[in-house]
């Protein structure tokens, strides 16, 4: 599952999901899209506010 997909299955766009995780949009936007490598806070961030979430699945 890609980071996209994560977030459609949670059923926020773009801007919602960067709010849920404490980032800009504009960071997240270039993370989702592969043009930016998240960073270990950004990873941080999403685990803490979706548990669920496996990051080495959505990441690696």
């Amino acid at each position: 599952m890609t980071l996209k997909e994560f977030r459609k299955k949670k059923g926020f766009n773009q801007k919602q999901m960067a709010c849920e995780i404490g980032v800009s949009a504009s960071y997240y936007c270039k993370v989702e899209g592969g043009f930016q490598n998240p960073s270990y806070e950004f990873m941080a961030k999403l685990k803490k506010r979706f548990p669920d979430v496996i990051i080495d699945e959505v990441f690696f």
